[in-house]
């Protein structure tokens, strides 16, 4: 019986070895759309054209698996991919054709690059032959956008698109995320080839998780456990590396004050005791003025932005320097750190919790609550319940918080109402909030806040938006047509570039240059999109519009005119230390 098993079993594994693994033969185009399948994408942003016409052909066989958001414009579709990635934590993707097609996807490639966004970014290109050439529609789009990509590529041979598709995506989402560019030329597009597809794990000589050096965890701690005014400040690395509990549990265990950088807004909830509010620019004077007064500085995940240090030859120089960054590159690049932790902010938070002593700094934190007083009281009361005729932007924020308790995404563009989103939205989780922070490019809201409504279809997703980075993406509301996603749109409309003209009023002895803006009626051009509107200029409409925007099922559209030349305080202006941060 033995013999008979062990002949049969020699059979079994026989057989096996002579079967040859039949690939399955198909054109490229057909390709591309099976190796986004493969990765589990269910959702897609993009406009058609000429030179990947292959691939919408054979989008078409594939809507009931792979969903594809028309948008008006191919800005908008990087946009929207990179609100779907900083919402649900996955890869965005975006596709366009060739030349203006791709073009058109460079501000949101550079924006996701700077930002941290893994975005895959799908173009078309002329047939192979073509290239050089300048045919129609061809540019050289690998050689523009690589300064501003975490990798590219041109396929011509449609046998390099799943290898292709694999690096891209284990690439844009690993280790410092980022954007990537797969550009087709429209002959590999058509090319037939036999696909296989294998999920890539790994790329020689790619490092995306450095391995931790335990010696400086021990060398950080023994710092901290020696220090009388510690501080911690946090950024988008926490978010990214999934870090919000170690972060949270460090603080906890600690005893440490903390801060944000705008793009670290939502790793801690506001109402922590510990969470002391926003670094930089416009940020809270209590974690600006006492970061020149702490003696251990640790930076978690942010990369000492010039918006956050001001002048870096006065930026906390009487602080050993702590810095924990996953990106090696940005470790001294702008402020030495005395103990460099190149490492998962998760990870380190984590070893670094378990080393460091329990302590309670009531003096330090006081000094913390002290400033933070000064500030309401000269500012924050203020610009939360005005005692002026004319709306204010940040009372606005603070009616939409309160009424939704913080629990929504808030999709912001960039100017003054940006600034008042950030201090006043009190967000209660992480991805929540959402906005272009490096790059600070006018028109991101609106088409990330569609991305971040389709990847969250749960969760209210709020768009607060200025007058004027609304009409550099307005079509978009198109694609909110289309798609019926219910977008909820607030435009503070003050008719001007605001802080354009905040900087004017203060450093340019008010010669208000070009920032003064003629809008068109905002509500007429809602409703030709279908869209539910409603305008607000007095304060006591204010509570029950918000009520009718937040109610609506569908996407909605709300104007509220605000005082026109309102400032944002506190500022810290440009080059000053962060010390001189004023209140007026």
């Amino acid at each position: 019986m033995k013999d008979v098993m062990e002949k049969e079993t020699a059979k079994i594994i026989e057989s096996e070895k002579n079967k040859t693994v039949v690939a399955e033969k198909i054109s490229g185009a057909e390709a591309v759309v099976k190796c986004l399948l493969a990765e589990g994408v269910d959702l897609v942003f993009g406009f058609p054209g000429g030179a990947i016409m292959p691939v919408y052909d054979a989008l078409y066989n594939y809507q009931d698996n792979l969903k594809h958001i028309l948008v008006r414009h191919e800005q908008g579709a990087v946009h929207a991919a990179e609100g779907y990635a900083r919402a649900t934590g996955k890869v965005g993707v975006c596709i366009a054709t060739s030349g203006p097609g791709a073009t058109n996807l460079v501000t949101g490639i550079a924006d996701a690059f700077i930002d941290s966004t893994p975005v895959v970014c799908i173009t078309g290109q002329v047939a192979s032959p073509l290239l050089g050439t300048d045919a129609f529609q061809e540019t050289d789009v690998i050689g523009i956008v690589t300064p501003v990509t975490k990798w590219d590529i041109q396929i011509t041979d449609a046998n390099e698109i799943p290898e292709a598709f694999a690096k891209a995506f284990y690439i844009a989402k690993s280790g410092r995320p980022g954007p990537v560019v797969i550009d087709i030329t429209k002959d590999a597009q058509f090319q037939q080839m036999e696909f296989k597809y294998e999920v890539c794990t790994k790329i020689r000589s790619y490092f995306p998780k450095p391995k931790i050096d335990l010696a400086k965890i021990e060398e950080a701690a023994e710092l901290i456990n020696k220090s009388q005014k510690p501080f911690l400040i946090f950024g988008q690395g926490v978010i990214l590396g999934q870090a919000e509990n170690e972060l949270k549990s460090f603080l906890e265990k600690s005893g440490i004050p903390s801060a944000w950088t705008l793009l670290g807004l939502s790793a801690l909830p506001n109402n922590h005791p510990q969470n002391f509010g926003m670094l930089g620019m416009h940020g809270n004077l209590a974690p600006n003025k006492l970061t020149n007064e702490c003696d251990v500085l640790i930076a978690v995940g942010m990369r000492f932005d010039d918006r956050v240090t001001g002048d870096v030859k006065r930026y906390a120089k009487q602080a050993k320097i702590i810095h924990i960054e996953l990106d090696a590159a940005e470790i001294n690049k702008i402020i030495k750190a005395d103990v460099e932790i190149h490492a998962d902010a998760k990870e380190a938070l984590f070893l670094l919790t378990n080393l460091i002593k329990p302590k309670t700094y009531s003096d330090w934190i006081n000094q913390f609550k002290e400033l933070q007083k000064i500030e309401y009281d000269k500012i924050i009361k203020h610009d939360l319940y005005p005692n002026e005729i004319g709306l204010k932007m940040s009372e606005v924020v603070r009616i939409v918080s309160e009424k939704i308790n913080g629990d929504a995404i808030v999709v912001s563009d960039v100017g003054q109402h940006q600034m008042v989103v950030a201090r006043y939205f009190n967000h209660k989780n992480t991805r929540s909030s959402i906005t272009s922070g490096g790059l600070g490019t006018m028109g991101f809201c609106l088409p990330a806040a569609i991305g971040a409504k389709l990847g969250m279809p749960d969760k209210q997703v709020i768009a607060i938006i200025g007058d004027g980075g609304f009409q550099m993406t307005i079509q978009e509301l198109g694609t909110i047509l289309q798609t019926n996603v219910a977008v909820k749109v607030i435009i503070l409309n003050n008719e001007f570039l605001g802080m354009v003209r905040q900087w004017q009023q203060m450093f340019f002895d008010k010669r208000y240059s070009q920032t003064e803006m003629i809008n068109p009626d905002f509500i007429k051009i809602a409703s030709g999109y279908g869209l539910e509107a409603q305008r607000v200029t007095k304060r006591e409409e204010l509570d029950s519009a918000i009520d009718k925007l937040l109610n609506a099922e569908a996407g909605y559209v709300l104007e509220v005119r605000v005082e026109k030349e309102d400032n944002v305080f506190p500022m810290i202006p440009t080059g000053a230390s962060v010390s001189d941060i004023r209140l007026e």
